[in-house]
């Protein structure tokens, strides 16, 4: 099964092994509306010569079968499809046996006769899932390897190219310092890239990204760290985000205090997408560290590893203080902003930043932020609020235009759109967008 197939909307095989037939019909029965291919054998032998022909998510086996155990019937088919997920279907004096499937033939879990139908359903779900996770697993591990083997040979390449350029000393510094401008320019063309990439989802969290590397580059230089760790940071900075490419725009839309609970189980996943789409460019491993690591707290409550003070890289620290600052300072102004941080100093925050911080700050106060910045997403209608700007006019089904394009929204206009689209009028999401007040100075 291709990695582009696994999903839980795919119809997994599963297979129901027992020698009574009126078991393997309530089986049947069971799964009727269920997202499976169902097949079912009377024995371990025609278990396992279906098993030589398709692939299966879950097996599950009856222990006391003739002429093959079901323990026996798992061992076996472990052998022909070592990433099914086995289970033995077992009577309660059969529990010794269903513990020696376990240890014996790998077996996932046991289930007990008779069994609790919504139970045994929920089991074989969850099973199905683990071998969905099992198979996406071996497709990256694949996938890396893969990349590797492609770099070493490029590697390789290059290698032989700078070798057979040595012959002559003046041509050699020629072509070494041509292949230095052109790692230079692809370096810089990466960059323009991950910079359209960040464009294209939305210009806020492009221009957030670049704010944030602004700060963050400031309070490095005040710092004192070396010109590599500087540009590390910078670039880290600009990519901090780039994980939220693949998010819901009420994400970009709401502060991270404002997501609701499963808003906020994807937002934290953000810094591991993040490195995982950086770390792939082998030069670029040290800025994917820092991508994974700035959403950290200070006395270990962050995420995603639960670090805590120095075991964070310095560069995530400053990331953290500097992606939060920029946040605050949308719509307070500057004092505020550091007050807010302040309090939040050894634990969000390493405390030894703030001083760089506010130096940072008071630098770039007059040319970071533009009072003309928005940000702009396409929004559930449950989710209006006051004062939301309407980005496109909105039309009914009808063509009537219902509301204009710059339109600012009170609680009246929300009621008025939420009773058009409870009577199917208009699309259950609009364009909005919403003002950013400027960074106030003192």
């Amino acid at each position: 099964m291709g990695f582009e197939n696994i999903n839980m909307e795919a119809s997994f095989n599963i297979l129901f092994v027992d020698d009574e037939e009126n078991i393997l019909r309530a089986l049947r029965r069971l799964f009727l509306e269920e997202n499976f291919n169902v097949y079912t054998a009377k024995s371990g032998k025609e278990g396992l010569e279906i098993i030589q022909d398709k692939e299966f998510a879950v097996i599950v086996s009856d222990q006391r079968m003739p002429e093959m155990t079901g323990t026996e019937f798992l061992l076996r088919a472990k052998e022909l499809s070592p990433n099914t997920l086995r289970i033995i279907l077992t009577g309660y004096a059969d529990i010794n046996a269903a513990m020696d499937a376990i240890n014996e033939a790998g077996a996932y879990r046991y289930i007990t006769k008779p069994w609790n139908d919504r139970e045994l359903v929920h089991i074989i779900k969850e099973a199905a899932n683990r071998y969905r996770l099992i198979k996406e697993n071996i497709y990256l591990n694949e996938l890396t390897k893969k990349q590797k083997e492609q770099l070493e040979i490029w590697s390789k390449e290059l290698e032989y190219y700078v070798q057979i350029h040595t012959i002559d000393l003046t041509k050699k510094d020629k072509e070494l310092k041509a292949l230095k401008d052109k790692l230079t320019n692809n370096k810089k063309e990466l960059m323009e890239l991950f910079d359209e990439i960040l464009t294209l989802r939305g210009k806020a969290l492009f221009n957030h990204s670049k704010r944030v590397a602004l700060i963050a580059v400031e309070m490095a230089k005040r710092l004192s760290l070396t010109t590599a760790e500087v540009e590390t940071i910078s670039v880290a900075g600009s990519l901090h985000d780039i994980g939220k490419i693949g998010t819901s725009d009420m994400l970009l839309f709401k502060e991270p205090q404002e997501l609701s609970s499963d808003e906020f189980k994807q937002y934290i996943k953000h810094p591991i997408l993040g490195q995982r789409a950086v770390k792939v460019v082998s030069y670029l491993q040290d800025v994917a560290l820092l991508i994974r690591h700035h959403h950290e707290n200070f006395d270990g409550s962050g995420f995603p590893d639960n670090l805590k003070r120095g075991k964070i890289p310095l560069g995530s620290r400053i990331l953290s203080i500097a992606d939060r600052f920029e946040r605050l300072s949308r719509n307070r102004d500057i004092d505020e902003a550091f007050k807010i941080i302040w309090h939040s100093l050894d634990k969000e925050f390493d405390s030894e930043l703030f001083i760089y911080l506010e130096s940072a700050a008071q630098e770039l106060k007059f040319s970071l932020f533009s009072s003309e910045d928005i940000i702009e997403a396409e929004i559930s209608i449950n989710d209006l609020e006051p004062g939301f700007i309407v980005a496109k006019d909105v039309y009914g089904l009808s063509g009537l235009l219902i509301i204009k394009k710059d339109t600012i929204l009170s609680e009246k206009t929300i009621d008025l759109l939420k009773s058009a689209f409870n009577h199917t009028t208009v699309k259950g999401a609009i364009s909005v967008y919403k003002k950013r007040k400027g960074f106030q100075l003192n």
